[in-house]
């Protein structure tokens, strides 16, 4: 790339040339807006369909082998957490560490972790690299094996989690939460199951995460489809045969179709062209696929590390991606690379001069450098350029989750294998057959859908499946209804001793354990605080919840970036709905690293701004 600062003389912004920059950033700028206008719906989200009746199959649990059976259970708990996946442990084990040992985790699946206990899909794997994204790390005394760890390895990480703070024994497991109720009189929360228990928790925290419900698009004929069907996160190993690892040997007379191109069909799809009879991929929006270039660990470095390692890595990432100036970059990956670029911006003392708008052009012009990189990649690696041209990404970095993978783009190359790419309609029809293409029928044996989770804010309730009943008889669903209302992303006014972790209007971070384990701080320390004090009640005054939510939908430099973008979860589909437009909309402005530095400020204060205390 060329360095931005060379466009910057006395303090002032100086286009480059075309020459200069080896392309035209205007035409390129044309091709991203012609890419994204020909994607807008105007259903938005509404393009997506609940899982009922037939497909229910698609949302059921197909690793439990046998069914926990137990008396239901009625006891009195200081704190009820919801969700055993990273959040939800991180929550326990940051309690556990606090003296706070009184808590129940309730998780409708059979094991620990999460979105890693769903997602056993072929290839499955961390995007974010294991030394920061595997939690408790120093705490377990364990080293990831390589730099970006598979789902067998994150998902084993998780059990050990759960048997160094002594968790099975504290959590009810293959357990759905049907509601939870404030009780005004005993300053209690009233927690029911479908299993007939009655937990009555002075705290409860809500960590059921939003990557956790699988979605599917609302394709006429979807239902009608005779041949196998299911859906990434519940893979059916039975038919496909293999494992995580590979090696579907089922599949070698099947004609197979996945529905799909994001982070999860990025990983599945090489599996699936290596077994396949004949696998199709049917494609909406390429994504931006960089390299991967995963290496072992090295246990000689790894025990070189001092204590605290592991967060101080943890925040000079997140320092990375927030654009702050670190003297030296320790992940030093595809995530930090656009970044480091970015921040090139200011290097030259002139740069600080430029207003925001100029800016924001260095800005997009590094972007079109480093996606005219990852198209060459795509040149580079195609043999049909016909076919290349289809997989190229046609927006900038941040409009989708960026994929790094090296075995995508080759699988491809296979005679086996056929992108069928839909100019940026999606499939036409579903047939009992298979799939519709712009009139023309693929007939298929398997049809895999790897279309993602329901992330849309505005649907909180329906993720979580339950009710949430809280001051008055007012239900969260109804408080939310116009969008998500929180002070500092963590509580709501109403819903008093009620705790939400994950993506809801904190701290952001493409590390999203870094996050939740910083909330999981957060709040344990806040609780046992409260307890040393003898407060009873914590709850978020209307005035407070205002004022945050004003802070984290003001228009701000995010908003126009998401405008232009393709539709996606990022964007909510290209539209605006209520207060939160889609999953990077609606978060604390300045960024993750800023966002927990303010809490920690907040609680050293101590009096509880923001808050009223009973």
């Amino acid at each position: 790339m060329n360095k931005p600062g060379k466009f910057v003389q006395d303090g002032k912004l100086r286009i480059p040339s075309t020459d200069e920059l080896g392309f035209d950033p205007q035409e390129v700028r044309r091709k991203y807006d012609f890419e994204r206008d020909r994607r807008l719906r105007p259903d938005g989200n509404d393009q997506y369909q609940d899982i009922d009746g037939d497909l229910k199959h698609m949302i059921d649990d197909p690793y439990i082998i046998e069914r926990i059976e137990r008396e239901p259970v009625q006891e009195e708990i200081e704190v009820a957490i919801l969700g055993a996946g990273f959040g939800g442990m991180l929550m326990a084990a940051r309690l556990h560490e606090a003296g706070i040992t009184d808590f129940r985790i309730i998780e409708r699946a059979g094991d620990f972790g999460g979105t890693w206990y769903w997602n056993r899909y072929p290839g499955a794997q961390c995007d974010v690299e294991s030394y920061i994204y595997l939690p408790l790390l120093d705490e377990t005394d364990y080293m990831p094996k390589e730099k970006y760890s598979y789902m067998p390895e994150i998902f084993e990480h998780a059990q050990r989690i759960g048997h160094h703070f002594g968790l099975y024994q504290r959590s009810y497991f293959q357990t759905q939460i049907r509601e939870l109720r404030w009780d005004e009189v005993a300053n209690r929360w009233t927690v029911t199951t479908d299993r007939g228990d009655v937990l009555r928790a002075r705290h409860v925290v809500i960590s059921s995460g939003s990557l956790n419900r699988p979605k599917l698009p609302g394709l006429p004929g979807v239902r009608d489809f005779k041949g196998h069907t299911f859906h990434t996160s519940r893979w059916d190993y039975d038919y496909t045969g293999g494992s995580s690892t590979g090696n579907l040997d089922k599949l070698g007379d099947k004609r197979v179709g996945i529905i799909g191109t994001g982070a999860t069909g990025i990983q599945a799809v090489p599996y699936l062209g290596e077994a396949a009879q004949h696998l199709y991929v049917f494609q909406r929006t390429p994504s931006s696929v960089a390299v991967r270039g995963n290496l072992p660990t090295d246990p000689e470095w790894f025990k070189s590390l001092e204590p605290g390692w592991q967060r101080e890595r943890n925040e000079n990432f997140t320092a990375l991606v927030v654009g702050a100036e670190v003297e030296e970059d320790l992940v030093n990956d595809g995530w930090t690379e656009l970044f480091k670029a970015l921040g090139g911006l200011m290097e030259d003392t002139g740069a600080t001069e430029l207003t925001a708008d100029e800016l924001n052009q260095l800005g997009e012009i590094v972007d079109y450098q480093y996606g005219n990189q990852v198209r060459a990649r795509v040149t580079d690696t195609l043999k049909d350029p016909a076919v290349a041209e289809k997989l190229k990404h046609w927006y900038r970095p941040w409009c989708k989750r960026p994929t790094f993978n090296d075995d995508y783009l080759p699988t491809f190359n296979r005679s086996n294998v056929t992108l069928v790419d839909t100019g940026g309609k999606g499939v036409e029809r579903v047939t009992e057959k298979g799939i519709v293409i712009d009139g023309v029928e693929y007939e298929l044996d398997c049809l895999i859908f790897a279309t993602g989770f329901e992330v849309s804010r505005a649907t909180y309730t329906h993720q979580a499946d339950l009710e949430i009943v809280g001051r008055d008889g007012v239900n969260l669903g109804t408080h939310w209804a116009d969008g998500m209302r929180t002070y500092q992303g963590l509580m709501s006014h109403g819903f008093p001793n009620c705790f939400h972790m994950g993506f809801t209007q904190t701290g952001y971070t493409p590390n999203f354990t870094y996050m939740l384990d910083n909330q999981a701080r957060h709040i344990s320390a806040v609780l046992a605080d409260a307890r040393g004090r003898n407060f009873t009640s914590l709850e978020a005054t209307k005035q407070a919840e205002e004022d945050w939510l004003a802070l984290v939908t003001a228009p701000n430099q995010m908003t126009d970036y998401l405008a232009s973008c393709t539709p996606g979860y990022y964007n909510a589909e290209g539209t605006s709905k209520g207060h939160d437009g889609g999953f990077l909309q609606g978060h604390y402005p300045d960024g993750g690293l800023r966002f927990y530095q303010m809490l920690a400020e907040w609680r050293a204060e101590g009096d509880y701004a923001g808050l009223t205390v009973r």
